[in-house]
């Protein structure tokens, strides 16, 4: 059994949200393959760990793509796939998945579980305990224990490819004219500044 943890969406509190984190996992390469096969039983989003910054960060993608199926208003095929879109500060899917999907080389992962169909329904078949027998047999990895803000999300950011990805330019701080995220000279990076900036880089253009 994996350790998953369950979060639920303002508003969508209907479609609770199952969620779990892996370090160390061997099987990147067969878990990638079963999702280009289009296996069910691995209908998830499988994301790099490395690129999401806060738990915050993922949590508003994932709203987001619920948002979406359930209003109509999706740009992908799946729920799953839409989250990943939705991640991506540009409108191509594949870039998406290149960028914050899991990959043969993926150490640190993170994997979510929509109960929610393609058509808008709820998938009465997902539930915290299925997917953690599920995730506990197909990931060969080591699970971690998320606390209940599931600040363990953001443990392995590479903040340096996020920054590059989101194309955000921040003072490292100590600098004479420097400016940070919002302007300010001599601020120092920090994670709030950097989430903000991709909150609402994701949220415009989910509107």
């Amino acid at each position: 059994m994996a350790a998953v943890r369950t979060f639920t969406m303002p508003h969508y509190e209907a479609y609770p949200v199952q969620v779990a984190l892996f370090k160390d996992v061997r099987n990147a390469e067969f878990l990638r393959s079963q999702l280009l096969a289009a296996n069910p039983e691995f209908d998830y989003a499988f994301l790099d760990a490395t690129m999401i910054l806060t738990p915050q960060h993922l949590l508003t993608a994932t709203f987001l793509a619920l948002h979406a199926f359930l209003n109509s208003t999706h740009k992908t095929r799946t729920p799953h796939s839409e989250l990943v879109f939705r991640l991506s500060p540009n409108n191509n899917i594949g870039e998406s998945y290149k960028t914050f999907g899991l990959t043969d080389k993926t150490t640190s992962l993170i994997a979510i579980k929509l109960p929610i169909k393609a058509d808008g329904s709820v998938d009465p078949s997902i539930s915290l305990s299925s997917v953690s027998e599920h995730l506990g047999k197909a990931v060969e990895g080591t699970s971690v224990d998320l606390s209940e803000d599931g600040s363990e999300l953001g443990e392995a950011a590479e903040v340096h490819r996020i920054k590059k990805t989101y194309k955000i330019t921040c003072a490292r701080g100590g600098k004479k004219g420097a400016k940070g995220v919002n302007g300010d000279a001599g601020k120092k990076d920090d994670r709030s500044d950097i989430e903000a900036v991709i909150l609402g880089t994701i949220a415009l253009k989910g509107s």
